[in-house]
């Protein structure tokens, strides 16, 4: 059975904290190689490995990973506050 793609945020978490690939590796016990290949999403990570993410970002696993194309955070957010325009402010 052919895995499905998933799509996530990692990359875009992870420069906004200023964290690299290796502490965030090292800070959820993985190598710090792992952490590349999710962001180039060339591997699918264990449900272990997502909610381990999950609570690094402090962000429901939904908010990070996707069987969908990822929008971007600040229209997922508004989209949680109940606004449905989806153009992002200037």
């Amino acid at each position: 059975m052919k895995s499905r793609k998933i799509y996530n945020r990692i990359a875009v978490l992870r420069r906004e904290r200023n964290v690299s690939r290796k502490e965030l590796a090292d800070s959820i016990g993985v190598n710090f190689q792992t952490i590349g290949y999710l962001e180039r999403e060339e591997y699918n990570p264990s449900l272990d490995l997502a909610f381990k993410l999950s609570e690094y970002f402090n962000l429901p696993v939904v908010m990070i990973f996707s069987t969908q194309p990822m929008k971007p955070l600040s229209v997922e957010l508004k989209n949680l506050k109940g606004g449905n325009d989806e153009k992002i402010a200037e």
